[in-house]
């Protein structure tokens, strides 16, 4: 069936059109949460009703169209409430990230002039507090949970909605007749920033809604799938791919308690779809591997068996379009020993995972499909609502992003740089004319990524611009496919190459310390800390194995000469990771200066005696 209605212009419309398909069907559902260790549906009829009296209170609260509402929460239900009722009053949503500092947060409401927020809980009031006064415009806090006292600085949501509920009785058209228009900004999305402060990303109901649109056209889906969401709303690839996508066509949206409990969640939920992370492939195919090392000899050989043969199957399918009648029996027979097995673990139900925010190497891609397990990697930004490339189902090319959706039309520069266009790209930076106009150029959009498109017109992904490293000799180097290289390792969990205006190139590895533990445990070698395992010569000669053998694929400037090993993740935590998980080379390159500094001080002595 698709969308439920493809002409939608606005995102109000598309609710509107929703909601009127499915009022008075209580079969189906938009959203489902976990209550007391049971997921529980929430009906279309109920959540409409919300909308309209939260929408009431926040119009009567002095709430009107054009004006900034921020949301500071974790994914639940109150995000879609919140979401809904703002767009519907043309005001605009400025989403926050619930694991930003309260200065990051001050910064980003006083920026967009935020005259209202909707906090989740008690916790992330308290960082609201904390800054008040220095928050001169936001007049209105709401918090998603009961509060169990009064509070003049805030309202609960039970009691912003009976107060909405009043005043919808005594003036019923009070959210009535707001006009809003294909080209007036829905949003406000603040950039990580993994250099400089966050710009705010104006993206207009057009760019949102013709990208749900081209969606649409990619991934076909309708009322019968559902969608486990666990990747944060405050994204705009969650948002538009796990909200308003899965909310367009009718399918229903589970939210995920956590991060941790995603595996049990997918048990529960059984999605059809899910839109998540490389990282995520990295710790389930670990888990994957990991459990085959714990069986007996023989379903060992059964699992490597029907891999060898998934992967035969697949390349035959992709290269000729079809397979020889015993490779297709053995494939059959591979599904009902091995990969249904594994689906089971998703749910039994999922036709594809969605990958996005970051690259897929090209080998967990093909390990997934060598399962019979479909990943469609995208590509997109922020400033493009956010995709514009994304592989098709049937038509998968890992190491690639895809062809470009509909209406987005791609050029690459003459250094390469990926430059996009179509409806999908954002009005301009909030209050920044220059920023603006640095990126967007005659109706082009400078990414500010590498790529290069195949003769299938499939993109690939090279590298970032300003990740780019110009050695002291002169040598432009992509650390991209270097660190794609180094993390095929099961040993690696996270890794940096560095070598800006330096001799040669050097990494930051840290190692996927489950595998190392197992590793130590079989080598004999005790230790009581992290720290303790990665000074462990055996351990040590691990990563130089590594990458004496990464080297022998690489140019003579390109090898990594020395590394240093890191006890502790790149994470949001320690600010050395944006909320969607991308690396902040500069902040890990200074938290680690001094130890960098000695390597290229022992190795420049070496090399300068070489």
């Amino acid at each position: 069936m698709g969308l439920i209605n493809p002409a939608f212009q606005t995102l109000p419309e598309l609710f509107s059109s929703v909601f009127t398909h499915y009022r008075t069907n209580d079969s189906k559902f938009p959203f489902a949460r976990k209550i007391n260790g049971k997921y529980e549906s929430i009906t279309y009829h109920a959540f409409e009703e919300d909308v309209r009296t939260f929408a009431a209170f926040l119009k009567h609260s002095g709430i009107n169209s054009k004006e900034r509402v921020a949301i500071l929460s974790e994914n639940r239900p109150g995000w879609y409430l919140a979401d809904m009722a703002i767009l519907n009053l043309g005001a605009i949503t400025v989403p926050l990230y619930p694991s930003l500092p309260a200065n990051q947060i001050e910064y980003i409401l006083n920026n967009c002039s935020a005259k209202a927020l909707v906090v989740s809980n008690t916790l992330q009031l308290g960082k609201i507090l904390s800054i008040w006064q220095n928050l001169p415009e936001l007049t209105l806090i709401v918090v998603m949970n009961r509060l169990d006292e009064p509070m003049e600085e805030a309202i609960d949501l039970n009691q912003a909605k009976a107060e909405g509920k009043r005043v919808l009785a005594e003036k019923p058209w009070i959210i009535n007749g707001t006009l809003v228009e294909p080209d007036d900004v829905a949003t406000i999305i603040y950039t990580s920033g993994t250099t400089g402060v966050p710009k705010g990303v104006m993206l207009t109901h057009k760019n949102i809604c013709e990208n749900v649109k081209s969606c649409s056209s990619v991934i076909r889906l309708d009322d019968s799938d559902c969608g486990l969401s666990f990747l944060p709303l405050s994204h705009a690839y969650e948002r538009t791919g796990g909200y308003y996508l899965l909310f367009a066509c009718g399918a229903s949206i589970y939210m995920a308690e956590s991060v941790e409990t995603i595996t049990l969640n997918m048990t529960e939920a059984r999605p059809t779809i899910m839109f998540t992370v490389p990282r995520l492939f990295d710790r389930i195919k670990t888990s994957i591997l990991k459990g085959i090392s714990k069986e007996n000899t023989i379903k060992q050989k059964i699992f490597y068996w029907a891999l060898k043969t998934g992967k035969q199957y697949h390349k035959e399918i992709n290269e000729k379009g079809k397979t020889a009648q015993l490779l297709t029996f053995q494939h059959t027979l591979a599904g009902k020993l091995v990969y249904n097995k594994i689906k089971s673990t998703f749910g039994g139900r999922l036709r594809y995972f969605v990958s996005g925010g970051a690259a897929l190497p090209q080998k967990v891609g093909e390990f997934f499909e060598a399962l019979d397990i479909s990943i469609l990697e995208g590509y997109g930004l922020t400033e493009t609502a956010p995709v514009t490339h994304v592989n098709q189902p049937g038509k998968i090319k890992y190491g690639t992003v895809g062809p470009a959706v509909d209406k987005v039309e791609v050029m690459i520069a003459a250094d390469g740089e990926i430059l996009l266009k179509g409806p999908n790209i954002m009005k301009g930076y909030w209050n920044d004319k220059e920023g603006t106009s640095e990126v967007i150029k005659d109706g082009w959009f400078y990414s500010g990524d590498i790529g290069e498109i195949d003769r299938d017109g499939y993109l690939k992904i090279t590298d970032r611009k300003k990740h780019i490293i110009v050695t002291s000799g002169g040598k432009n180097i992509t650390p991209m496919p270097i660190e794609t290289l180094i993390s095929e390792s099961p040993y690696v969990d996270q890794v940096i190459v560095i070598g800006e205006k330096r001799p040669f190139l050097i990494a930051l590895i840290v190692p996927e310390f489950i595998k190392l533990k197992e590793f130590a445990a079989t080598a004999n070698i005790t230790f009581s800390t992290n720290k303790e395992l990665i000074q462990e010569k055996r351990v040590f000669q691990i990563y130089e194995n590594l990458l004496q053998t990464v080297s022998r694929q690489l140019a003579t400037h390109e090898k990594v000469r020395k590394f240093l090993l890191v006890e502790t993740a790149f994470s949001i935590e320690n600010d050395q990771a944006t909320p969607t998980l991308k690396l902040k080379r500069k902040m890990i390159s200074t938290k680690y200066a001094a130890e960098i500094n000695k390597l290229y001080n022992d190795l420049n002595m070496v090399y300068n005696t070489e």
